[in-house]
């Protein structure tokens, strides 16, 4: 038995052996590298269309969902809110829905939504980006006799009636924005998309 130590044969496993151990930690340490740069679920979802229930929601009631870090609010609206919605064209600054980027173009009709009883409104003031207060009652004091209910913010004064149609002499500039929907059925709408995928 020789016992002569092969060299090359040694040099060749030990390199072969750092190469694996090196190639291991490289991955090791670049998958949470790379993982770190891919969004987050909950930044995913934020963006992702949303499905919502709106089997309990009552005329006259407004319920809020997030979309895209934003509220959304969907509101019930009774016939008789619906037939005064025309009444207020006067006192309005677009009440014809004019401007194309605040609503999808199924939107632009006088209820501002595909069914005339249920709006969906982004819940921002179209001046600063303030939230608007949900205000459904008829005359209140604060808000004067002419007053037939809808949006109110709190920030600067800016008014918006039940379709969410700014009123003329506030500073929002615009109505405030109808996101793309659809409904799924009688109880549920699908926030985000139209009904043929477009975000």
């Amino acid at each position: 038995m020789s016992s002569t130590v092969d060299n090359s044969k040694r040099r060749f496993l030990t390199t072969a052996a750092s190469v694996v151990v090196g190639g291991a930690g490289a991955a090791a340490v670049a998958v949470p590298f790379v993982t770190s740069m891919l969004p987050s679920a909950k930044a995913q979802a934020a963006g992702a269309p949303i499905d919502v229930d709106i089997s309990k929601l009552e005329i006259g009631q407004q319920m809020t969902v997030e979309w895209r870090g934003k509220p959304v609010w969907i509101v019930r609206r009774s016939t008789a809110t619906i037939e005064s919605l025309a009444s207020l064209d006067e006192q309005l600054r677009d009440p014809g829905s004019s401007v194309a980027s605040q609503q999808p173009e199924y939107c632009v009709n006088e209820t501002r939504s595909i069914r005339d009883e249920l709006i969906v409104l982004v819940g921002v003031c179209t001046h600063l980006g303030c939230s608007p207060t949900y205000r459904p009652e008829l005359a209140p004091e604060d808000l004067g006799s002419d007053w037939k209910g809808g949006f109110f913010c709190p920030c600067h004064g800016s008014k918006f009636d039940l379709a969410g149609r700014v009123y003329k002499g506030v500073p929002a500039p615009t109505n405030l924005v109808v996101p793309p929907y659809y409904f799924q059925g009688d109880n549920r709408i699908v926030v985000g998309e139209d009904a043929q995928g477009a975000a």
